[in-house]
Formats: C-alpha cells, sequence, structure tokens
C-alpha cells in the first residue's frame, strides 16, 4: 500500500467538527461521501502515518481517510 494524499472538501459545523463530503483522487475523479461512520486519532498501519482517522461510507463500501496535520490522506495500491 502506498499513502496518497487527496483534496477533500469539508465543512465545519458550529461546534468545530470538520466533517468531508467529497474527496478528489490523483486523476481528478470526485467521490461524494454518503456518510461518517466514525473519527478517531489512528496510525495507517499499510501506507504509514498517522493523524485523524475518518471512517467513511463512499458509494455504499467503507473507506478510511486520514487529516494529517493539515493534509488528507488515503491508502492505495501500489
Amino acid at each position: 500500500m502506498r499513502k496518497v494524499y487527496v483534496k477533500v472538501t469539508a465543512d465545519f459545523d458550529p461546534q468545530g467538527r470538520i466533517i468531508p463530503l467529497c474527496l478528489t483522487w490523483e486523476d481528478g475523479a470526485q467521490y461524494f461521501i454518503d456518510r461518517v461512520l466514525d473519527v478517531r486519532p489512528a496510525a495507517s498501519m499499510k501506507a504509514g502515518g498517522a493523524g485523524i482517522r475518518y471512517t467513511c461510507r463512499i458509494q455504499g463500501r467503507e473507506k478510511y481517510i486520514w487529516l494529517e496535520e493539515n493534509r488528507w490522506f488515503v491508502e492505495a495500491k501500489r
């Protein structure tokens, strides 16, 4: 696995929580986040790195995205 930094469009609620809405892949493809299922500090054991891990439902599948300092990344196959 490799770490891929992606563009994420997010919203901030009145309590200051970050809610990711859409991610844009390296090739420009956009994937809308149907729902955020969980948010917690965690490491990416497959690609390396750590941050706030968001468990999201994207196109009916559970995927992880991480907010690492001020950048978003996902795990991708090599």
